[in-house]
């Protein structure tokens, strides 16, 4: 066998371990080679087992963390907004405050997120900064903090938009027609 033949790494370092005998023996060169693939198959299998442990790694072992933190299950969603819900909930853990809130609303969002506090009119507003419209998995994050938050605060979401005043002069029609009308303030 050519080291070019060789379908497995892991079959070429078994077949340089075996004495120098063997080495115009196409027998064991075959042996270790399918022995050598079925080794490769093995290390994916455990380096995909082993990113289930992650949450921003988990694709099938994602349900087991909805399972274990009470989540339900939608596996129509994309997995990136499975695992926002996910890391969401790890990160909602302890004492509310406008840090709890602002670190569950970025783990959803993944951009900047302010969040300010009304006192007076027992609320507190979340606004995004870097998202442009409204977040894909809003929802989601409006059940998070309806679980972290006291009963008695109002949560208000103020969203960032584009307007045209920002566009006039700067984008060419063309690239305007391209935005989607959910991105612009009024838009559906």
């Amino acid at each position: 066998m050519n080291k070019s033949e060789w379908s497995s790494l892991r079959g070429r370092e078994l077949f340089s371990y075996l004495p120098a005998y063997y080495d115009n023996s196409r027998v064991m060169q075959s042996d270790m080679d399918a022995k050598g693939s079925e080794m490769d198959l093995l290390q994916q299998a455990l380096e995909a087992a082993a990113a289930q442990f992650y949450v921003r790694t988990a694709t099938w072992g994602l349900g087991r963390w909805e399972f274990e933190l009470g989540i339900p299950t939608d596996p129509a969603k994309p997995l990136e907004q499975r695992r926002a819900v996910v890391e969401s909930k790890l990160r909602g853990a302890g004492q509310f405050s406008g840090a709890l809130v602002k670190n569950v609303a970025e783990a959803y969002d993944g951009g900047k997120v302010e969040v300010s506090f009304q006192p007076e009119a027992w609320g507190f507003t979340v606004k995004f900064i870097d998202t442009v419209g409204i977040p894909p998995n809003l929802e989601d994050l409006k059940a998070a903090l309806e679980e972290i938050k006291p009963a008695h605060l109002a949560v208000v979401y103020a969203f960032n938009y584009l307007l045209i005043r920002d566009l006039h002069e700067v984008v060419t029609l063309d690239q305007l027609q391209q935005i989607q009308l959910n991105k612009f303030a009024g838009g559906a």
